[in-house]
């Protein structure tokens, strides 16, 4: 199968978000070169010197990886991928959902190769990671296991694992499964969520906890990896469900109000 198929679009993008150091991306750069990764996105990325570090890391990727990398924003990766958060802290917690629950590489490589996505693997910061409140805007957690006496990994390190554990998907595409399920754009699983949250104004759910429940369905449909026609019905029950109780709530309003008319003449 040549590289120019339909299931190259099954390879991972690789994202990287406000790397520190040059060396970092360089060596990154490499790694996806390793493992047949060509797709490089840097969100505020450092100065990257054709004659300094970045490049010096990079090996091969010099020649195509790095120089072709496209800065981007984190709201444009949320908006167009269907996101897989790299992490060694998960802090799992049900309650919250913020990073709970999530895969080790092994099951995230079975679980991509069942289907034909746009995925971004993204790598936060080398010292603090990636900050709370963008973990919760993506659809998957991933996290590679280590001692739990030190378990951050150096983030080229880590980078390199990933891409050595996902190499079945992104380095011989013969391994690739022929039939896949067609799963949903992001941009319709982004409207999903919109009508989820629509659904629980419309309901009068709790404020406080609204914030929580959009986080587990956020989860809970990112690990399920829906076809186009599952978010599509879903968008209609919601849709349907939000319109029926927003009637409601208009007739209750229309009885509560008011008789003005003048009573019968005495």
């Amino acid at each position: 199968m040549s590289p120019s198929s339909s299931n190259h679009r099954s390879r991972p993008v690789v994202v990287v978000v406000d790397a520190e150091t040059p060396g970092n991306v360089g060596t990154i750069a490499r790694a996806m070169k390793n493992f047949g990764l060509s797709e490089l996105k840097l969100v505020n990325p450092p100065a990257l010197d054709p004659d300094g570090e970045a490049y010096g890391f990079a090996g091969h990727a010099r020649e195509d990886v790095l120089p072709n990398a496209e800065e981007v924003t984190f709201d444009e990766i949320i908006e167009t991928y269907h996101t897989v958060g790299c992490t060694a802290i998960t802090g799992e917690d049900s309650r919250r959902h913020r990073r709970f629950p999530f895969k080790t590489p092994a099951q995230l490589r079975e679980s991509l190769s069942t289907v034909d996505t746009q995925t971004a693997l993204v790598f936060g910061r080398e010292g603090r990671g990636l900050h709370n409140r963008e973990i919760e805007q993506l659809d998957e957690i991933c996290s590679i296991p280590a001692s739990s006496e030190y378990p951050v990994l150096n983030l080229g390190q880590a980078a390199t694992i990933m891409f050595y554990e996902l190499r079945e998907l992104t380095v011989d595409e013969t391994q690739l499964p022929t039939v896949g399920h067609f799963r949903a754009d992001e941009p319709d699983i982004e409207r999903l969520y919109a009508y989820v949250s629509g659904f629980l104004v419309a309901q009068q759910y709790n404020d406080r906890k609204r914030a929580k429940t959009e986080r587990l369905v956020r989860r809970l449909v990112g690990r399920a990896h829906p076809t186009d026609r599952e978010v599509h019905t879903l968008m209609g029950v919601f849709r349907r469900a939000t319109a029926q109780l927003e009637h409601r709530r208009e007739l209750l309003d229309r009885y509560d109000e008011p008789d003005t008319l003048d009573g019968p003449a005495e």
